[in-house]
């Protein structure tokens, strides 16, 4: 197994996007509903700013794109460009905030391998080199188990705003570094 990571680019948006798509349909099926999961797009999905922040990292597995995610010195905690998540751009301070994980994925076909913990943690490098002596998120169902095991704490529960009256429950985590 050959694994590689880079900084995503904007010519990689159309692949991340398909790559999202699959996990949110293949990963989530087995913590939530099917009404919750079509709602996930609504909540989830890239947020290209931090491609545009060159924060958004991927994985590579002999020549695929195996899983990718993010950190953030930006105040938006989740939600990507279509989601009906409010974000806010405002910069983060990292003698008082923590840096934010976002938009963790792994393709469904590599799913178990590795992939999150890798991606999570050249997140988490980047986000210490930067200042951060903290990091958050707010994770899936799915992602819980993983981000347990790798020192994430749960903070809160909480629920999506209704879409299409459904709600999809979300748990902010975090991590000293």
């Amino acid at each position: 197994m050959v694994t590689d990571h880079r900084l995503a680019t904007e010519e990689d948006l159309p692949a991340l996007r398909a790559l999202m798509q699959r996990s949110i349909e293949r990963l989530q099926d087995e913590f939530l509903t099917p009404q919750q999961v079509r709602a996930s797009h609504k909540v989830m999905g890239l947020d290209t700013q931090l491609v545009a922040d060159r924060t958004y990292i991927l994985v590579e597995l002999d020549g695929r794109i195996a899983g990718c995610g993010g950190w953030s010195w930006r105040a938006t905690l989740y939600g990507g460009d279509d989601s009906v998540v409010a974000r806010e751009p405002a910069p983060l301070d990292p003698a008082k905030d923590a840096a934010k994980i976002r938009a963790m994925y792994t393709d469904p076909d590599f799913a178990r391998r590795g992939i999150g913990r890798r991606v999570l943690t050249l997140c988490e490098e980047a986000a210490r080199a930067a200042g951060f002596g903290r990091t958050e998120m707010m994770a899936t169902l799915s992602g819980e188990p993983l981000y347990r095991a790798c020192g994430y704490l749960p903070v809160e529960a909480i629920e999506s705003a209704p879409i299409d009256g459904v709600r999809v429950p979300l748990l902010r985590m975090e991590k000293r570094l």
